[in-house]
């Protein structure tokens, strides 16, 4: 998938990749990331699923680019942090070194262009099932497992009639009302501690819900993820940040970006489609 040429911009925020899974995006990673030149790439979380080779082997060509996509990256002058979320905590054990010129952090306090400050963190911290009920948290991801799976069976059956991806798990999050409530929960949480700490603003991922909104004076921004909503955030120069949604059209697999404006920030054009 080529491009004339990589759009410049400050920062990439990229969380939830879940690389070792079998329902990973991980061609449509290497293409987003290749469609950007970025100043710094923050790695926010749950890149690598641990949980999931710890079951079952699963390491093919096209997740192990996306490693050596960002090592390159590195490699060539990119500041690249890792900050390990729940699936890939093995990693915290080098927090705070430099490993293969990628940092490993807990957390980030990053400045944008325009001077604000926010809080770069995974956020499975704030969550409780995480931190008090490990074991549900394990098998709320069997659970997730198995929704996944039935997708492909699903969405193999949508493609023969020439039908769009329909996502199942997405479905969950918009209609069942417990979920949306954890959701509501997590995200005033996040934003009480970042107010708490005197900052701008936060940035996350862990509950695979892309967003960028104003909450009290706080600007919450979650990054969302690569198994089903495909999305990241980008700084623009200005420092503007954008959530962008990267999605498949068609059966050439071209890529097409779609820009949304947080709020306070003036509005924007679409970003253009890659081929």
């Amino acid at each position: 998938m080529a491009s004339s040429s990589p759009r410049k911009v400050r920062s990439i925020f990229i969380s939830d990749i879940h690389l070792g899974t079998r329902h990973c995006q991980a061609e449509l990673v290497t293409n987003f990331l290749a469609a950007f030149e970025a100043e710094t790439i923050y790695l926010v979380g749950d890149i690598i699923d641990g949980w999931r080779l710890k079951r079952s082997w699963y390491w093919p060509e096209s997740h192990e680019a996306v490693i050596q996509s960002l090592l390159t990256s590195a490699r060539g002058g990119t500041k690249v942090f890792f900050i390990p979320g729940n699936h890939d905590e093995f990693v915290r054990r080098y927090a705070d070194r430099l490993v293969a010129k990628v940092a490993v952090r807990d957390q980030v306090i990053h400045h944008t262009a325009d001077g604000r400050r926010y809080l770069v963190t995974h956020g499975d911290q704030y969550d409780p099932v995480v931190r008090k009920a490990t074991w549900l948290a394990h098998i709320g991801d069997r659970f997730y497992e198995l929704a996944l799976t039935s997708n492909t069976v699903v969405n193999w059956v949508r493609r023969r009639f020439g039908l769009d991806y329909w996502s199942l798990g997405a479905f969950a999050k918009r209609h069942v009302k417990s979920f949306i409530g954890i959701i509501s929960q997590f995200e005033t949480i996040v934003a009480e501690d970042v107010r708490k700490r005197d900052l701008h603003g936060v940035i996350c991922g862990h509950i695979h819900h892309a967003v960028s909104r104003q909450m009290g004076g706080i600007h919450y921004v979650n990054a969302g993820d690569w198994v089903e909503s495909c999305t990241g955030i980008v700084e623009a120069t200005d420092g503007r940040l954008e959530v962008i949604r990267w999605t498949e059209s068609g059966q050439d697999m071209q890529a097409v970006a779609h820009k949304e404006t947080p709020v306070g920030s003036r509005a924007s054009k679409p970003v253009s489609r890659i081929r």
